[in-house]
């Protein structure tokens, strides 16, 4: 059984640990040391780090979880790998491609395995969207149109997020940085890119919402918004084929039952052929994502959402920010 360990203690930290598909958590560090110490006590055996550079150097840890503040993501990945672990690293890995690279050549150097928490990759109705998709019952594929976001709350615009130094950006690099993935993971690279971000409401020196048009080199092309002004929490994926069209919607919780609908086109046209499935339990993702990669590290295998894909997607936000601020 391989030993993981969590840096990083706070909300998703606790998630990875609740998720670890038969992995066992030995390890815990966090910069708020009591957090670390409270996650260790959940687990028998498990214990509390002074420092994360300490927890690399445990024989008994196989994987590392980083799941920190956005500013210290690479740093601490590199590390990692460096000192001979595979690594699962939360979205968006770094805040900017030049933070990125150097982990993706220690991680080839190292020979170790590094997976991106674009955990949405493998929510049901996605997986089982992109199962579709395969199939060819779509046809050949036209345009994605997405939108993803959830109101904030109260101080909002005090946290983390809302410091540039700490999170590299605002809304299009936390949650843009997901749906900006799984458009790529439907439609494949972005030749062009344009878009803009803006704050519109929270008081605060980084964007609350972008506007997203991106496209392929043959011109399938992706319309994304993602807003933390959604004063109810949505998520919304439509992919459109000739053939048919797959609409996701729903992720559970706050955003509503998770639920896919395939529309398939009839020889007459006029009203689709409607097949559609729901989701309404917890949400797996977190512990497909992790089984999958437990099983990367068994075969020796890439995983399917990795640092390539991470930098993809911060490429798309790098050049929209780069663009907005062109346009003043």
């Amino acid at each position: 059984m391989l030993g993981v360990g969590i840096i990083g203690c706070g909300g998703i930290g606790k998630k990875r640990a609740a998720n670890l598909a038969g992995a066992r958590l030995v390890a815990c560090a966090d910069a708020q040391p009591g957090r670390a110490v409270s996650l260790a006590a959940t687990v028998p055996g498990a214990v509390a780090c002074a420092d994360w550079r300490e927890l690399l150097q445990r024989g008994d840890v196989d994987v590392v979880v980083v799941a920190t503040t956005n500013d210290v993501l690479a740093e601490i990945s590199r590390a990692a790998v460096e000192a001979g672990k595979h690594v699962l690293v939360e979205k968006p890995a770094a805040r900017n491609v030049a933070e990125l690279d150097p982990v993706i050549a220690a991680a080839q150097q190292a020979h170790r395995l590094v997976r991106v928490g674009f955990n949405h990759r493998y929510h049901p109705a996605l997986l089982k969207a992109h199962a579709l998709l395969e199939s060819g019952v779509l046809g050949p594929l036209m345009f994605v149109r997405g939108r993803y976001g959830h109101g904030g709350r109260p101080g909002y615009d005090k946290e983390w997020r809302a410091d540039p130094a700490r999170s590299g950006g605002g809304e299009l690099i936390d949650q843009g940085v997901h749906l900006i993935d799984l458009a790529r993971w439907f439609l494949g690279d972005f030749a062009a890119v344009d878009g803009f971000a803006h704050t519109y409401f929270w008081n605060m020196p980084v964007d609350d919402n972008a506007f997203l048009l991106l496209k392929t080199p043959g011109q399938q092309a992706a319309f994304l918004q993602v807003s933390c002004t959604e004063w109810k929490n949505l998520f919304s994926l439509e992919i459109y084929g000739r053939d048919a069209k797959l609409h996701i919607e729903g992720l559970g919780g706050s955003y509503g039952v998770e639920r896919l609908a395939f529309y398939k086109m009839l020889p007459q046209m006029g009203p689709p052929e409607t097949t559609v499935w729901e989701y309404p339990g917890a949400d797996t993702s977190w512990n497909a994502e992790f089984a999958e990669f437990l099983e990367d590290i068994r075969l020796g295998r890439a995983p399917a959402a990795g640092l390539a894909d991470a930098r993809a997607a911060l490429v798309v936000v790098e050049k929209i920010y780069a663009a907005t601020e062109a346009k003043g």
